[in-house]
């Protein structure tokens, strides 16, 4: 009888786990998460606010989920909205929000290819099922998996990818390389498939089609390996501290790693400089012993996964990826799997965090408008406004025939983070008043002030010019709510 997969829900039931805070100062606080109180009384004494809503959310059984508000307000500022033609969890997205997208994806790809080195590679979407190494790396992920049929073959079966490793791997299995060029990083940008169950889809935190940066460094053994893990975490503790995220550190790990690892987690969780929720199992459930997470909290206390960095010690095996030790025999990888982020669980976070803010405003290098131009009077001051230029920030101009009240209402429901208005004094005097909506303030400043303010404040971020026609009377309305 051919023996049955386990689903990921029984694996883990065989598995013993035990939780706990490991501080910067090197002191174990053990957690009870049967006793609730007992634990967030442990948790408002060493943990931070992030930290006790991602035990709450995700950790203690019982708490009330709750409609996240940035599902209703990507479709009202008309960056995202479900495709009805498509499967549930399938998004389209609006040109401002795919601006936002690609702009993310361009941080994403920097830090891959430039920060990390790593050679970026493209692979298929989908792989036979009858594969035997596709198949044991799938293991618990069955249940979701989507299917793919062939036209002229009804018996063979693919499997649309969840992540980047099936073609990466097959193609480093291929490859051929000694100790010499360890440790080798890989790159790819990925769309991946997970048909998550309907009562878990929400919004742009969980797809069933989502973009994921990955990265994967092949190592020569545990050594070697842990050495990356490190600065990997490294950067994306950077990375997610540079969105202004709130989040909270998760370590998930097998008790042996974490006896000979304690002392490099250690180092990680100084390096944070706070403290670290830890989840020590008895054994593996996944082909990783040890996994960090970066959890950010949204509008609502709820969580959701953005980077990930996780130890492999078992695929190097199933797949045979191998290279040449000092004395030529052939030796399996240990690899270090890791995610900068889904781009979507990045915008719905981003997103979040905005709305936690009495004026939700984005992070300026995200906002679609970096700076609105608002006539005072069409037909005496829209001319002069159509003659400026703002180099490498994303202008627009409200020339539509509306009132200046009607103009500046919109521009808060778009969050716009910069307003200027311009009439006679303006045009006169050269100085400007801009509306600063993140510290509801007036600034004074002129033009090349203005200029020098905004790019100082987005730095060394991407850029990309606006999406949509500069002036609003040529934009159509997408979802028609603005």
């Amino acid at each position: 009888m051919e023996n049955k997969i386990k689903n990921r829900e029984e694996i883990v039931k065989d598995i013993k786990k035990d939780y706990f805070l490991l501080l910067p100062s090197g002191e174990e606080i053990a957690l009870d998460l049967k006793d609730k109180q007992d634990v967030l009384n442990k948790l408002e004494k060493y943990g931070y606010s992030e930290l006790i809503d991602y035990v709450k959310a995700e950790e203690l059984p019982g708490e009330e989920k709750k409609e996240a508000p940035s599902i209703k307000e990507m479709k009202r500022m008309e960056l995202a909205d479900n495709e009805s033609s498509s499967d549930s969890g399938n998004h389209r997205l609006y040109p401002n929000g795919q601006l936002m997208f690609n702009l993310i994806k361009d941080w994403q790809e920097r830090i891959a290819k430039y920060d990390l080195g790593a050679m970026e590679i493209g692979s298929p979407l989908f792989y036979n099922k009858a594969d035997p190494q596709i198949l044991a790396q799938c293991g618990s992920f069955h249940e979701r998996h989507y299917s793919v049929k062939v036209p002229d073959d009804p018996n063979k079966e693919f499997i649309l990818r969840f992540a980047a490793d099936f073609g990466l791997f097959k193609m480093v299995q291929q490859s051929k390389f000694s100790y010499k060029q360890l440790p080798l990083r890989f790159f790819e940008y990925s769309e991946n498939f997970r048909y998550e169950k309907s009562g878990e889809l929400s919004g742009l935190k969980r797809d069933r089609f989502f973009h994921m940066a990955d990265i994967h460094c092949f190592c020569k053994d545990e050594s070697q390996a842990i050495i990356e893990y490190k600065e990997i975490f490294k950067k994306y503790e950077n990375l997610n501290k540079g969105m202004n995220i709130k989040y909270a550190n998760v370590l998930r790990i097998v008790d042996e790693f974490y006896i000979k690892y304690k002392a490099d987690i250690l180092e990680l969780v100084c390096y944070a400089n706070r403290p670290l929720f830890i989840e020590r199992m008895d054994k593996m459930k996944h082909y990783w012993a040890l996994k960090h997470e970066w959890q950010s909290i949204d509008s609502v206390g709820g969580n959701q996964q953005l980077s990930t960095v996780q130890f492999d010690v078992k695929e190097g095996k199933v797949y045979n990826i191998a290279y040449a030790d000092e004395k030529g025999i052939k030796q399996n990888c240990v690899i270090i799997h890791s995610s900068v982020g889904a781009i979507e669980r990045c915008m719905y976070a981003i997103l979040e965090e905005a709305l936690k803010k009495e004026r939700p405003v984005l992070p300026l290098w995200l906002s679609p408008v970096q700076l609105r131009i608002v006539p005072v009077n069409n037909n005496l001051h829209l001319d002069y406004c159509k003659q400026l230029e703002f180099e490498n920030i994303r202008f627009d101009i409200d020339d539509r025939e509306e009132k200046l009240g009607k103009k500046l209402i919109r521009a808060r429901q778009e969050w716009i983070p910069y307003v200027m208005v311009v009439g006679d004094n303006e045009i006169q005097n050269g100085i400007f008043k801009i509306n600063d909506r993140e510290n509801n303030q007036v600034l004074e400043l002129n033009k090349n002030e203005l200029e020098k303010f905004i790019r100082e404040q987005i730095k060394s971020y991407p850029y990309r010019p606006i999406a949509l026609p500069k002036l609003l009377s040529k934009r159509p309305s997408f979802y028609g709510a603005i």
